[in-house]
């Protein structure tokens, strides 16, 4: 009966088991079925034999105040700093027995508790499943990074144009012709008697006449001269935008393994060989 021993421990102690290139998911944050939050991961536990991950030791502070529990390790989907539990529900988490840090546990032992727990009477029937055996196998699939840029437009003031209007002065002459009477006099020799006496005083003795003239009056009336109509045109214009981005790529020789930079041979829990050559077709 193999036995299950923390990932820290067995790095202090049987670290050639594990070899420097292996993924450690303590500190990562942990979501449940719907991407809800439910913690970390704590940790995990590993064979004593192989040094294989079969559990990760999840805190699921976040669905209740304080409850760690093991969490069959083929159930998590890893992406980047994140650990995805697509399946795994509350009432699951709450069927399911508090981690001791204190208690030996074993790979059958531990395996049939988890067989019970997703089937108990408090987990909804339609949240209940068997757990296979690959359930308990580490996440063999790494997600590939790349960024992207994503270019969008905001709309600014680039200009105010503003159109008033002022008084402007001037004097301008204008020629009119006007029409002005004067008196003209015109005497006339005569010979005839009269029975008027000099010195007699009549209401003919004086002659009025009217003298009209005319005098010019200005008076100021408004125009429209020019309307003026204010729009806008829009100018197209290509502008390039220079940004630096990143990807992952994975490291793989020839006959299709797995390697680092300086081309050593890398087998590893989460990603092997034979995966990457079945991947290729190989």
């Amino acid at each position: 009966m193999s036995q299950l021993i923390r990932l820290k421990d067995i790095q202090a102690t049987h670290k050639d088991l594990i070899g420097d290139d292996y993924y450690d998911p303590t500190g990562k944050k942990a979501y449940g079925v719907n991407e809800e939050k439910i913690g970390e991961i704590e940790g995990a536990l590993v064979e004593d034999t192989t040094g294989r991950i079969r559990y990760l030791i999840v805190d699921a502070g976040g669905w209740f105040s304080s409850k760690e529990v093991l969490v069959p390790a083929g159930l998590a989907r890893i992406v980047g700093d994140d650990v995805f539990f697509d399946s795994l529900t509350k009432s699951q988490v709450e069927a399911m027995e508090e981690y001791d840090h204190d208690y030996q546990y074993s790979y059958k032992e531990q395996h049939e508790r988890d067989r019970q727990a997703f089937v108990a009477d408090t987990v909804p029937t339609e949240e209940r499943m068997d757990i296979a055996d690959s359930a308990y196998e580490a996440p063999n699939t790494l997600e590939l990074l790349e960024e992207r840029l994503t270019v969008n437009k905001d709309r600014i003031v680039a200009g105010l144009v503003k159109v008033g209007k002022h008084v402007v002065t001037e004097d301008r002459n204008v020629d009119v012709e006007l029409e002005e009477e004067h008196a003209h006099i015109e005497r006339t020799n005569v010979d005839r008697p009269t029975d008027k006496r000099i010195g007699d005083v009549t209401a003919n003795d004086a002659v009025e006449v009217e003298l009209e003239a005319e005098r010019a009056r200005v008076g100021k009336e408004t125009y429209v001269t020019e309307e003026v109509h204010v729009g806008k045109t829009t100018e197209r214009h290509t502008e390039t935008i220079v940004e630096t981005i990143q990807r992952e790529e994975l490291d793989v020789d020839r006959d299709g393994n797995v390697v680092d930079r300086e081309g050593n041979l890398v087998d590893r829990d989460d990603i092997t060989a034979d995966d990457v050559r079945r991947a290729r077709g190989m």
